[in-house]
């Protein structure tokens, strides 16, 4: 897979090249994830979060804030060093889908509006990091899901997907929808 994304002889910069997507989007989350705990960097804190998260039908709404915001904070920030790169792009697709699936029913595909377009963008790039691999410029160089393919897409697609469904099916505000 990676001997078709970077033509030959430029292997390195297809690791650099991902090493600046992982650290830029993941780092990006990770904030929005203190954000949602925190407050120190703007944000709601986790009793904001909690009241959004209430008011989108999320319930219990503060165990939800503090997941997703837990969520962003170690997923991002484990993206952005590359360790358990399929991991953790199945925590940012399982927040992302959520936050899709909810903006979707309430507002709408555009981020102008507060839709779904960002999240669709970050869930997908969270998948293309983990079929494309991290690079060699990772904590996860030597594992054998470095080299990315289907498996490690997969897995992040299916672990994303599947935790977010679950939400959203069994205690989220879809629930009686």
């Amino acid at each position: 897979m990676k001997a078709l994304l970077t033509p030959k002889g430029n292997e390195k910069a297809g690791d650099v090249g991902v090493l600046v997507l992982r650290v830029v989007v993941g780092t990006f989350i990770a904030l929005q994830g203190e954000q949602k705990l925190f407050n120190l960097l703007g944000g709601g804190g986790l009793d904001g979060t909690a009241a959004f998260f209430a008011s989108r039908g999320y319930a219990p709404a503060y165990p939800f804030a503090v997941i997703a915001g837990l969520t962003e904070l170690v997923g991002g920030l484990m993206l952005a060093v590359g360790v358990l790169t399929p991991l953790a792009s199945a925590a940012l697709v399982g927040v992302m889908s959520n936050a899709v699936a909810v903006t979707l029913t309430s507002v709408g595909y555009w981020s102008k509006d507060g839709g779904a377009e960002y999240p669709i963008v970050v869930a997908v790039i969270a998948v293309c990091v983990a079929a494309i691999g991290p690079g060699r410029y990772s904590l996860d160089r030597s594992q054998p899901w470095a080299s990315g393919g289907a498996r490690p897409a997969l897995v992040a697609l299916v672990l994303g997907v599947g935790s977010a469904a679950a939400v959203l099916l069994f205690t989220g505000p879809l629930v009686g929808s």
